[in-house]
């Protein structure tokens, strides 16, 4: 037995250690003061964490609900928060962002720095005419110009759309359609891969007969690009000769800040609204105390992209309104070399690391002697984001990436709830590996049945949110109809309600701790019984010879769901056995882990998933693919060649059994 399986056999829990608890910023106080006062504990928040040009008095209106007043009657610039506030406390000269461009460039900025050119992009946005509540679309890699055009439309009070860089035309068009946004910022190009993909020529055929007025393109990628006179303009011109003094104007807290659209639904993209003084202020909170930030000596990265949520308030809002220093990456995890994202972390000496559960287990696939030749010994906490995480890729990602020491916050939020809801904290909670815990200091879950009553310890049903919280969406852009319909529209009549419905299903443990367990409609309905697919991918994952693994339910006549397994096996397992051999193994693998009616009724050895280019596996497409529907639409893959060779695989196997 090695010693990661001897930690899973061993113990179920990792206490901080007491060096740990004696330098910890969230203390046991934090939970006492949010469970006596509630709202007060917030108003604290909000005047701790923030500058207010106007200070507020009224911390919560709730007399509209679902829609939400926090800090109404304060004013404040989100972009002051951020920028200016921590040059005039004399921080100018910390750094603000390392950039590192993917073949190897690099860049660093300080606050002051990051300062003057979100002032001088401003002033560039304000000369095109942009004022206070109108829509800018960005559509860029991950490039400092990205994180300073979102500083200067919100110093400006105006509306920000970022759309993922990997989204088609039509995909931009149908968000700047709904947005009907006035600018889009793009580049020429970015570097993935070890290629630049263009980024102009997908917004040339997108804006064609929008409300778009200008296009502002950074230079980034070097490639030729086609120019339309009077409305394209080149970044470094407009800004670069812009005046640098920019005064930043208070707008009310209620301001929207950004819309965001949620990505993989049918039909029309719902734009996600936020706005400034409460997203801000629980942006600031969760990362200063989920991640035990001490901005003066940590280095923190979060790997996302800033077309996500997890970008918006962990690589732009939150870190930045901390003053804390920060790493961005251009690039994928595995360009020039499978150890870059290490390099890395060496290189800028990495304190506290936020990413996915789908990347930690692709490292885990790869084997550990790609970290272990570099130094990773700055390391001090990790963060899970974005889907549950199996206990084995939490012990390997404490083992390997934390040097058995660190603590993990596996955290649990969503692009509607703005900022982290639930997760340990690092210096309170005793670690449980795969079960994110515990609702933070401040908000207030319940997991209910379906008719909104609260479920025992031990039992499983739905997460909802009790009482709204400061960084809740404020509706979905243009439809609230829509917006209530969706997410608080099924306990509207609930005992204290309405509750907010997250589309997760989750169960509470004997110790009353949270595991998640994915969307609801990854939550299969097998002979009356709720499987989710998260638990059987842990229990696929757990066995030895499997290295990654996806679960979609399929329909099935007799018992209405089957469950369905796709699994690549290790690279040292997968000579030893067949394919047919490794279904047989695996499956009575989950029979023995989680019971018979987990059982897969098939199990198909794969190469690889089909994920997207942000790592999220497209489990929609093996559902096509099992149920023996035409598969749909690939564009958002990595590698769309991924579901022909799946395809061919299982055709393969039908033919084989016949």
């Amino acid at each position: 037995m090695n010693s990661i399986d001897s930690l899973l056999h061993e113990s179920r829990r990792f206490p901080p250690s007491p060096e740990f608890v004696a330098n910890a910023v969230a203390t046991p106080a934090l939970a006492a003061a949010a469970a006596s006062d509630r709202l007060g504990f917030w108003g604290d928040q909000a005047r701790e964490l923030l500058h207010w040009h106007q200070p507020f008095t009224e911390v919560l209106d709730w007399s509209n609900p679902p829609f939400a007043k926090w800090f109404a009657d304060g004013r404040l610039n989100v972009a002051y928060n951020c920028l200016d506030r921590h040059v005039l406390a004399g921080n100018g000269d910390r750094v603000a962002l390392h950039w590192e461009g993917e073949p190897g460039d690099s860049r660093s900025l300080t606050y002051a720095e990051l300062t003057a050119e979100v002032k001088k992009a401003a002033n560039a946005l304000a000369a095109l005419g942009v004022v206070r509540g109108d829509r800018i679309a960005l559509y860029l890699p991950v490039v400092p110009e990205a994180v300073i055009a979102m500083l200067a439309i919100a110093r400006l009070g105006a509306i920000h759309s970022v759309v993922f860089g990997g989204f088609s035309a039509d995909s931009l068009r149908a968000r700047i359609d709904d947005a009907q946004a006035k600018l889009v910022i793009t580049a020429d190009g970015g570097w993935r891969k070890g290629k630049v993909f263009p980024l102009k020529a997908t917004v040339d055929a997108a804006v064609e007969g929008t409300t778009v007025e200008h296009v502002l393109v950074v230079r980034r990628g070097e490639n030729d690009v086609e120019w339309t006179e009077g409305r394209d303009l080149w970044w470094h011109e407009a800004v670069g000769t812009a005046d640098a003094e920019h005064e930043a104007e208070a707008f009310e807290s209620e301001n929207p800040l950004f819309i965001l659209y949620t990505s993989g639904t049918t039909g029309k993209p719902k734009g996600i609204l936020h706005s400034s003084g409460g997203y801000l202020t629980q942006v600031a909170y969760t990362h200063k105390n989920v991640f035990d930030l001490h901005p003066e000596t940590d280095v923190y990265w979060c790997t996302a992209d800033v077309g996500w949520i997890t970008g918006h308030s962990y690589v732009v809002y939150g870190p930045l309104a901390n003053g804390a220093t920060q790493v961005l990456y251009e690039g994928t995890p595995d360009t020039p070399h499978p150890g870059r994202w290490w390099e890395l972390i060496e290189k800028y000496k990495v304190s506290i690391f936020y990413t996915a559960p789908t990347a930690i287990r692709s490292f885990m696939k790869l084997g550990r002697e790609i970290p272990d030749a570099f130094d990773l010994s700055s390391i001090r906490v990790l963060g899970s984001v974005g889907e549950p995480i199996n206990p084995e890729a939490w012990i390997w990602y404490r083992e390997v990436i934390g040097g058995g020491h660190a603590p993990i916050v596996d955290t649990w939020w969503q692009t509607e709830t703005g900022a982290i809801m639930v997760s340990p904290l690092p210096g309170i909670t005793s670690l449980k590996p795969g079960s994110a815990q515990t609702p933070i200091p401040g908000i207030e879950l319940a997991v209910v049945n379906d008719d909104g009553s609260p479920v025992e310890k031990g039992s499983g049903g739905l997460l909802v949110i009790t009482q709204p919280w400061p960084s809740m969406a404020r509706g979905i852009w243009g439809d609230n109809d829509r917006f209530i319909e969706t997410y608080w529209e099924k306990f509207a009549d609930a005992p204290g309600g309405p509750l907010y419905f997250a589309g997760d299903g989750a169960r509470l443990d004997e110790d009353g701790d949270l595991w998640l367990l994915g969307r609801v409609d990854d939550v299969m309905n097998v002979s009356g019984h709720r499987l989710s697919t998260a638990e059987i991918e842990s229990a696929l994952v757990s066995h030895p010879i499997v290295a990654e693994s996806a679960v979609v339910g399929a329909h099935d006549e007799t018992t209405g769901q089957a469950v369905v397994a796709f699994v690549i096996l290790r690279a040292e397992h997968a000579a030893d056995h067949t394919p047919e051999q490794a279904s047989a193994v695996l499956r009575g693998h989950v029979a023995t882990s989680i019971g018979a009616i987990a059982r897969p009724r098939e199990i198909f050895i794969v190469a690889e998933l089909p994920k997207t280019r942000s790592g999220k596996i497209m489990r929609r497409l093996l559902q096509d693919v099992a149920e023996g529907r035409a598969i749909g639409d690939t564009t958002t893959l990595a590698d769309t060649s991924v579901m022909q060779i799946i395809s061919d695989r299982m055709d393969a196997a039908g033919k084989s059994e016949s």
